[in-house]
């Protein structure tokens, strides 16, 4: 197990299945201590096994980030328990349905919103004077190319990511410059995960990359090294490019 995130306190969204799971184990190898929240307890603790596997420890946090008041009580918690956070992976999110926006019930379109755009403002509310307390607190946030592309039928899940990348650019700009806090954005573009499989239900997931694959790409945006700010790495790309 290397130990470039030796000490540091992680904190993974989603980190129960996918691109999350890959991203806390990760991070777990490089010696980090993983806050994991996702709402499966069964995969947190499939986590926690896998974590503990290589050498690492987790503490595991149940929690629908849609009830937003859970995201102010563990950002106490962690106050109280470590005083900082070092880093934070953005990474929960739905893809909501794939259809003409009309087509949209309210309620689902708002339910897309809470936890693709608004559960991602309370996470930097309740973390921001941790990461600021961190020597060198990372901030990375999970969007789409769909951001930008927009096309046919993905409008829903476009605005919550183009809006997603609106106000991590604004809280890069902030941070920027004037704190140790670096923030900014990860592409994964197309992996073999759930949400994948439901976006294109056609499609051989052996034709795709793992998780695993690209959670190293992830996870290196969290390293006390990587000074970059207001940037998005493309990982099918290659690329970091600004905001």
């Amino acid at each position: 197990m290397t130990s470039t995130l030796a000490d540091k306190i992680i904190l993974v969204t989603g980190a129960s299945r996918g691109i999350g799971y890959q991203a806390a184990l990760e991070a777990a190898r490089r010696g980090a201590h993983v806050v994991a929240v996702a709402r499966t307890v069964g995969g947190l603790e499939e986590l926690d096994d896998a974590i503990e596997g290589v050498g690492g420890t987790a503490t595991l946090v149940p929690l629908d980030l849609t009830e937003f008041d859970g995201i102010d009580r563990l950002g106490q918690a962690i106050f109280e328990r470590w005083g900082r956070l070092d880093g934070l992976v953005g990474n929960a999110a739905s893809l909501g349905a794939i259809t003409p926006v009309p087509h949209m019930e309210p309620k689902d379109f708002e339910k897309l919103m809470a936890l693709n755009v608004t559960a991602n403002y309370r996470l930097i509310r309740s973390f921001d004077l941790l990461l600021r307390q961190s020597a060198a607190g990372r901030a990375v946030f999970l969007s789409s190319s769909s951001a930008r592309s927009a096309r046919a039928f993905w409008g829903p899940y476009a605005a919550s990511k183009a809006a997603l990348e609106a106000l991590v650019k604004s809280y890069a700009a902030e941070v920027g410059g004037v704190t140790n806090v670096r923030v900014n954005a990860f592409y994964p573009g197309a992996v073999r995960t759930a949400m994948r499989a439901r976006a294109v239900p056609g499609e051989n997931p052996d034709t795709l990359p793992h998780p695993s694959a690209i959670s190293p790409m992830l996870v290196d945006m969290l390293e006390p090294g990587f000074d970059a700010n207001r940037m998005l790495f493309n990982v099918e790309t290659a690329a970091l490019t600004p905001l």
